[in-house]
């Protein structure tokens, strides 16, 4: 599933696609939907954002198109007389000054007044979201220490949109790792400066991999593994998907475990068990 840089780098092509524009048509599949959709026509799109793994379209009606793309999501940014090929089923479609943004797949879709979107039941239960607010290291360890997430594992935590949206699971290997802490320890097992740490690599990690398309791994060892002949698969990352292969950092195998029934990927050395 695609995880917060990857859902914010869809909102930032089709804000590009379709952003600041007046909607022309709008087409839903789903009843409810279509039985709004002259509510957006004549009106324009004044922002796409994420909370999360969420997309939010903005109208300058106050509106606001809520969508999830979950496991097979998908949006499709073309022109309105060149439609994609695909088997996909075509859930919505927004056109505006011949351009069109399609979404193919979801079935998590609904329109919403903005005053009332804090109420959608996904919504209500995140935390900040690190690439579409203003969330500082300081806000990141305030909630780090607060009293429902003090004392949970670091490996369940880091999943936990309720702790801050966006995370996923190529992201908490990432930050684990450079963290060097090990899944199992809590907030409340680390110092103030493990803690600080912690905190700031939440936020460094995450917004890296928004700018870079996915790269969370440190320059210089990146050409390290594109020497060693390692695909972009692997080399993206610092550890996660390098199960087999050397940790960068000390040269010790890089294990791979289950933690919440996601795959996590560490490096033994780097990240005892203490």
């Amino acid at each position: 599933m695609p995880e917060g840089p990857e859902i914010r780098r869809a909102a930032d092509r089709i804000e590009k696609q379709i952003g600041g524009r007046v909607i022309d048509d709008a087409w839903f599949v789903f009843p409810e939907l279509a039985a709004q959709a002259d509510s957006l026509v004549g009106v324009e799109v004044t922002a796409v954002d994420t909370r999360g793994k969420a997309m939010l379209i903005r109208f300058a009606n106050q509106k606001v198109l809520y969508s999830h793309n979950q496991l097979y999501g998908v949006w499709k940014l073309h022109r309105v007389d060149q439609p994609p090929v695909t088997n996909r089923a075509l859930r919505v479609r927004l056109e505006t000054e011949g351009r069109v943004a399609s979404l193919y797949s979801a079935s998590d879709i609904s329109l919403w007044e903005s005053s009332e979107l804090e109420k959608h039941p996904f919504l209500a239960r995140l935390g900040p979201d690190l690439l579409s607010q203003q969330v500082t290291p300081e806000k990141v360890l305030a909630r780090l220490t607060m009293r429902q997430f003090y004392r949970r594992s670091l490996g369940a935590l880091l999943l936990d949109q309720g702790l801050v949206a966006g995370l996923g699971n190529y992201l908490r290997s990432e930050i684990l790792f450079f963290a060097q802490l090990h899944p199992k320890q809590r907030p409340a097992d680390l110092s103030d400066v493990q803690q600080m740490q912690l905190a700031a690599l939440i936020v460094e990690i995450t917004r890296q991999a928004y700018r870079l398309a996915g790269v969370t791994n440190a320059p210089a060892w990146i050409e390290q593994a594109i020497a060693a002949g390692e695909s972009r698969r692997q080399w993206r990352f610092a550890v996660f998907d390098r199960a087999g292969l050397s940790c960068h950092r000390c040269g010790d195998i890089i294990e791979r475990t289950m933690v919440g029934s996601r795959r996590l990927y560490w490096c033994p050395a780097c990240q005892p068990d203490v």
